[in-house]
């Protein structure tokens, strides 16, 4: 194996004694909220499942904002004690959209680029489960192509005004801001990555309209974002104007790499082991039904161990964007593949069912399918990103 096959592969994490510990507590936590019938388990909860009350509980009990210093609101531990609670929030189909985001992204970034003022702003909010964030990447017609931005900032007296239009800004219509990527200087000497500045745009500011964008259900998860003439304070841009490449580029490694890559169906696959658990069921799965149900759990033990390590390694400040691309690359397939076996192993009814059965969470996982793949960068531009880091193009 080469150097570059061994950089896509971080070394082995292990998960300390008193990780184990921690489990137990969240597990704990959740089978009350679940009995209390706070919560039904769905599929794609880091998407769809927004519950404020949920956050604001979790931020109560220090399970937001972990990783963050204690000045800042945080809790100063690993990146694996976090690891270990949002896993467990996603096997168990928990409603964490509000918060997550924020927690996952928008709060290391803050650490690292942010002023003084923006941490003390939105971070202890951020790890109370307070203050909830967007991301202002994608914008029409640009695909995954995030160098292609058109939205323009331009220097005002005191700050910059942002015109531009941004999509599939998920959680908008709820959140209290977003990070904007826009171009701020014109390309120079055909360098694309060059110009490009984050800022940090409150939602309610004037200017800024935010247009649902529903899925076929009804659902309403997306929006387009349209910046017009917004002016952001000086105060409020993210990091140093003309950096915003590196820094939305170090950002997407720990959007691509996290658990939620993998454990989007987790509750669907529980429930197919479930429906096929029976004697009955299992005579009449066939040798190849079941060869192909242990390659599923077997898959998603090794995506773990792969992002477990690239959590070791962001921890540790080490560049994982190659990595992280190949988790998101992989995972995401994977996900599609769950569905796909527990439609063609399991008879369902026309009607779906019982909220958090079988055939319900099979239905939610089909409609919210179609984004796995996209969300985050299509699968054909994490190849080229992986395809570079191996040195073959």
């Amino acid at each position: 194996m080469s150097t570059a096959e061994l950089d896509l592969v971080p070394p082995a994490v292990e998960l300390p004694p008193e990780a184990e510990e921690l489990r137990a507590e969240v597990r704990e936590f959740l089978a009350k909220e679940r009995a209390d019938g706070r919560f039904t388990p769905r599929c794609d909860v880091w998407l769809s499942g927004w519950d404020e009350r949920f956050s604001r509980e979790l931020g109560a009990r220090g399970w937001l904002g972990m990783t963050l210093p204690t000045e800042y609101g945080g809790h100063a531990r690993g990146t694996l004690d976090r690891y270990v609670v949002t896993e467990e929030l996603l096997a168990a189909g928990a409603p964490v959209a509000a918060h997550w985001i924020a927690d996952r992204q928008i709060g290391p970034s803050l650490l690292r680029f942010g002023t003084e003022a923006q941490k003390r702003r939105y971070l202890p909010r951020i790890a109370a489960g307070e203050c909830y964030f967007g991301i202002g990447m994608s914008e029409p017609d640009s695909g995954s192509d995030l160098a292609s931005v058109r939205t323009k900032a331009t220097r005002v007296d005191g700050g910059w005004r942002l015109d531009g239009t941004k999509v599939w800004t998920s959680g908008a219509h709820h959140a209290h801001a977003f990070f904007a990527l826009a171009r701020s200087a014109p390309v120079e000497n055909g360098n694309r990555h060059s110009g490009l500045s984050q800022f940090i745009v409150e939602l309610d500011s004037p200017g800024v309209e935010i247009r649902p964008i529903k899925l076929l259900t009804g659902a309403h998860h997306f929006n387009e974002v349209v910046l017009d003439g917004v002016v952001v304070p000086d105060e409020l841009v993210l990091g140093e104007i003309g950096a915003g490449w590196h820094q939305v580029t170090s950002e997407l490694g720990f959007e691509r790499s996290g658990p939620e890559r993998f454990l989007s169906t987790f509750p669907l696959l529980v429930a197919l082991v479930g429906e096929l658990s029976s004697a009955s069921r299992r005579d009449g799965l066939g040798e190849a039904g079941l060869r192909e149900l242990g390659a599923l759990v077997a898959r998603v033990w090794t995506l773990r161990r792969l992002s477990l390590g690239i959590a070791a390694l962001l921890s540790s400040g080490v560049p994982a964007d190659v990595p992280a691309a190949l988790v998101k690359d992989l995972g995401t397939r994977y996900e599609n593949e769950v569905i796909e076996a527990a439609r063609l192993l399991v008879d369902i009814p026309p009607d779906p069912g019982a909220e958090g059965g079988f055939a319900r969470l099979l239905a939610d996982a089909v409609l919210h399918a179609p984004g796995f793949t996209l969300r985050g960068g299509t699968n054909e531009i994490l190849r080229g990103v992986v395809a570079r880091g191996l040195g073959l193009r």
